[in-house]
């Protein structure tokens, strides 16, 4: 058997959650026929898959036969791939601030947040660097696009990730980014709320304004910071919402797209003379809880080629933090039902076209009534005449093809005279009644 301790990370966690957490070898199916047949203990006693567990507690798991999971929760029988001097240095240049619940790090332009298909070289990959023997992996909560530069957090535990995942899902997090974009905005504090969905034909890598139902809801605060004659804007960007290329679309969308993103300004993206024809776009500042109680707010430099380009352009880098308004803490509980109705949200999303395919497609359920000859003979089998073909509805069975229907006395119009009733038949012997005069009675 094997025992362990919850750790308070993984307190109020379900067991089966415990299981995806730190043994991912272990199957659901597993978990379930441990539980059921009492092979799994907390504190000695029996526990289901829905048991709650406390920091602190005792945990003893049988043995699975695969390799025993890192200590302090990490991915189970995962072997670390070692780093090389250069990833090690530039993991360590790149951090901002850590503590024991996070690390945030300062992603350069150029280096892509996760790996892909010929993308080796990533944040991702450089995970391993921090974390220590023993402790978990430390986890990406977000993502920036790889030409995007700035604040990049990463929790540390798996506890921590939960928390700050539920943070930015219910939209209590703050990010604030500076963009150098085409133009000036006639309006110099906005609000751009237009509907994003993916273009067709681009695999999913480009995004399009879709004001149909497929789009989903977007949201970006711009605020213009400085300007350069009308050449040129410095803005500060806040979205409310997390589509993948919010800004770069929205930008775009307004027709000031930003300065060097050739995949949504085309060649109206970049200014003339010295200025890089890199994306300027920098995720300045991120405001977010932390989860000892306390405000996480980290500030990134810019790099190299923004810097620059704000001097050639005559802005000045210590001019452009915007004040911001105070922080709204929101209780857990309510953190907790944003991002279910969120979830819910996107999960109704996602099937409505799934609910139209099967009401549009053809019936697959309900039995075919059989016609013709089948028809005769499941009529004769089950004791009926079934009606010929072209008979009336109301004829007689056996009717002729095209008969009418007989009459019926409900059938009678109103206030028509009764037939005239026949005489019945006279018994033999009896006399017939003599006839009554009008007159008399």
């Amino acid at each position: 058997m094997r025992q362990f301790t919850v750790r308070p990370d993984d307190n109020d966690v379900r067991l089966d959650r415990w299981f995806k957490r730190n043994l991912p070898e272990v199957s659901f199916a597993m978990v379930s026929r441990w539980a059921r047949t009492g092979q799994i203990r907390v504190d000695g006693k029996r526990a289901d898959v829905d048991t709650r567990l406390v920091a602190g507690q005792s945990l003893r798991v049988p043995p699975a036969g695969g390799p025993l999971p890192l200590a302090g929760g990490g991915k189970g029988g995962r072997v670390r791939k070692p780093l090389t001097e250069e990833q090690l240095h530039l993991a360590e240049d790149i951090v901002l601030e850590q503590d024991r619940a996070a690390i945030v790090i300062n992603k350069p332009p150029g280096l892509a947040t996760q790996g892909g298909s010929g993308t080796y070289e990533h944040v991702d990959g450089l995970l391993d660097a921090y974390a220590g023997d023993g402790d978990p992996r430390p986890r990406l909560v977000h993502r920036l696009d790889k030409d995007t530069s700035g604040v990049l957090l990463v929790a540390r535990t798996p506890g921590s990730a939960a928390f700050f995942s539920r943070r930015f899902s219910g939209r209590t997090a703050r990010k604030i980014y500076w963009a150098l974009v085409m133009g000036v905005p006639d309006i110099h504090d906005g609000m751009i709320e237009l509907p994003l969905a993916k273009q067709p034909g681009t695999g999913g890598e480009k995004m399009m304004v879709d004001e149909t139902e497929h789009g989903m809801p977007a949201r970006t605060r711009y605020r213009v910071i400085d300007r350069a004659g009308n050449r040129a804007a410095w803005v500060e960007l806040q979205p409310f919402t997390g589509r993948t290329h919010q800004l770069r679309v929205h930008m775009a969308a307004i027709g000031h797209p930003i300065v060097g993103d050739g995949k949504y300004g085309g060649q109206a993206a970049f200014l003339s003379g010295s200025i890089s024809r890199k994306l300027h776009l920098h995720a300045r500042r991120l405001r977010i809880e932390h989860p000892e109680g306390d405000l996480l707010d980290v500030t990134a430099p810019l790099p190299e080629h923004f810097s620059k380009s704000l001097e050639q352009l005559g802005f000045t880098e210590s001019e452009g933090d915007l004040p911001l308004e105070a922080p709204v803490l929101v209780e857990p509980k309510t953190m907790e039902k944003r991002a279910a109705k969120a979830h819910a949200k996107q999960y109704r999303k996602e099937r409505r076209g799934e609910r139209r395919k099967r009401i549009d497609g053809p019936a697959t359920t309900g039995a075919r009534k059989p016609t013709g000859q089948r028809a005769r003979v499941a009529g004769a089998a089950a004791g009926k005449t079934p009606a010929k073909a072209g008979a009336k509805p109301g004829a007689k069975p056996g009717a002729k093809p095209g008969a009418k229907p007989a009459a019926r006395t409900a059938s009678a119009k109103p206030g028509a005279k009764p037939a005239p009733r026949r005489a019945a038949p006279k018994a033999p012997g009896s006399k017939a009644p003599s006839p009554r005069s009008p007159g008399k009675r």
